[in-house]
């Protein structure tokens, strides 16, 4: 949740592993932990990824390996499980974890998880592999300046490592799976290497956080980021009703107000007070009692400072920290200050943003629709990755999606991605890809849309792209007869996967 900031673009790690890389083995340094019970819960993860292919869509996609680590907890109803980070067990297709004393290797699988905090629940399906482990309980947050201590698998090793760093930094940070999910992270100096992550940040015989990014060493270096404990304990909440949901949203966009001479012209009543809000969704909570130009002065009882901070827990925190907290279904309040008037307005939270379409996802199959050789797919952050730079036109409505509310007209926008080479679109040569505009008439605003308009009957096919001004045109029973034909050609099972 991030109030619809623009996030600037880091070079941020995913620590994620190659599993074939074999780093040195490690003494196991836990003989040297005040807590060594600890080592024994700490867990190497190995997973068999396949990633899917946004580019022919059809492909089950490539298969890789990597490591990763974990940490047993006891789960209340569940028993015993493996909390560790999403994108170590996203798109995997066959699980193995060990740990310090067990000989070889038990299956184990994904039961929960979620992509907007990268965190994710493992099961281990022969009980036996927690014997003699003692389940790790969390901590609350360490105080800056303090030490801690990560305890992983990091660079392929099959040995336990432990590292240890220095807290200092507490605040919102981008979280590198999702792409463009912000919540609580904590800085701190220990090396976070690949494999590191899902691994235990220990303070005091407790978790503190899970390590799952850092700085590349171009950037920075020693700079590794945790998930504090208020995200892993809002994440085992959402669980326990036997889903993950998600986080919820304001989709708001809000500024700063650290400019004495704004806040004087809106007549901002407190020193150094207030968010200006620029903009409010339609699809999001606050549509309906937040409007654009209130100036926001409160929430939940807890004054947002001009630079849109609250104290909380006594930290200073992101406003948005009091959201992250919350569930679909409760409500939030806000003092409000609206053309000189003070306002208290409350209301429930519901639904999620628009953003959604601008992260990556996971676990899910490609969607496609192929006709007479045209390869048309929904937009989104893994398609626009595939195809690299491209197009600037479908660059900027996939930045601009819910900026300029563009998911009110066209909940979806469907792209020409590509033409296989037939005889059937070979009047097609020369023509890019390109956002469509209309099939046969019709405007398209889903992909779902797209196979409506194809399945009418009609003599020609016409698609109209965005911005192009000659239309494709197809000849409907060239494209009958040449769709099997096209399939054969290029070892394609399916035409479509709505």
């Amino acid at each position: 949740m991030n109030f619809g900031r623009i996030i600037v673009s880091l070079l941020i790690l995913a620590t994620l592993s190659p599993a074939k890389a074999k780093a040195p083995t490690v003494p196991s340094p836990e003989r040297k932990s005040p807590f060594p019970e600890i080592a024994a819960s700490v867990v190497r993860i190995q997973a068999a990824i396949q990633d899917p292919d946004y580019r022919t869509p059809w492909n089950a996609g490539h298969v890789s390996g990597g490591t990763g680590s974990g940490f047993i907890m006891e789960i209340p109803g569940l028993g015993k499980r493996i909390v560790t980070n999403a994108h170590v067990v996203s798109n995997a297709r066959f699980i193995t974890v060990t740990r310090e004393g067990v000989n070889h290797p038990f299956r184990a699988k994904t039961e929960f998880i979620g992509h907007d905090c990268d965190l994710a629940m493992v099961a281990v399906e022969d009980t036996a592999f927690f014997e003699g482990a003692r389940p790790l309980t969390l901590g609350g947050i360490p105080a800056i300046e303090s030490t801690v201590s990560v305890y992983g698998y990091p660079l392929g090793v099959e040995r336990l490592s432990v590292t240890r760093g220095i807290v200092s930094r507490i605040d919102f940070n981008l979280y590198a799976h999702s792409q463009v999910d912000s919540h609580l992270a904590i800085q701190i100096d220990a090396a976070i290497n690949p494999g590191n992550s899902g691994g235990p940040v220990i303070q005091g015989g407790k978790v503190v956080g899970v390590a799952f990014q850092g700085y590349s060493g171009q950037v920075a270096q020693n700079v590794g980021f945790m998930i504090p404990t208020p995200v892993i304990k809002r994440f085992l909440r959402d669980l326990s009703k036997g889903s993950y949901t998600g986080y919820t949203d304001f989709s708001l966009a809000i500024r700063p107000l650290q400019s004495p001479t704004a806040r004087k012209a809106l007549g901002v009543p407190v020193e150094n007070a207030g968010v200006l809000v620029t903009d409010v969704h339609e699809i999001g909570s606050a549509y309906g009692f937040l409007q654009k130009d209130d100036v926001l002065l409160g929430i939940d009882g807890h004054p947002i400072a001009c630079d849109g901070r609250v104290d909380l827990d006594g930290e200073s925190v992101d406003m948005s920290e009091v959201l992250e907290r919350k569930f679909e279904g409760e409500t939030i309040r806000f003092d409000v200050l609206r053309g000189g008037r003070r306002l208290s307005l409350e209301f429930p939270l519901r639904g999620t943003s628009p953003l959604r379409m601008q992260s990556m996802a996971y676990d899910t199959a490609p969607r496609y629709l192929l006709h007479g050789g045209l390869l048309f797919q929904p937009l989104d952050r893994n398609l626009l990755a595939s195809m690299g730079n491209g197009d600037l036109r479908i660059r900027r409505t996939f930045n601009e999606f819910a900026t300029r509310h563009l998911y009110l007209t066209r909940p979806e926008f469907v792209v020409l991605n590509r033409i296989l080479p037939d005889p059937a679109n070979a009047d097609c040569d020369g023509q890019r890809t390109g956002i469509v505009d209309t099939i046969n008439g019709v405007p398209i605003r889903s992909l779902k849309d797209a196979a409506a308009a194809f399945a009418k009957p009609t003599e020609y096919d016409v698609i109209v792209l965005e911005g192009v001004g000659l239309p494709i045109v197809l000849k409907r029973a060239e494209v009958l007869t040449a769709n099997p034909r096209i399939m054969k050609n290029y070892g394609i099972a399916s035409d479509h996967n709505l």
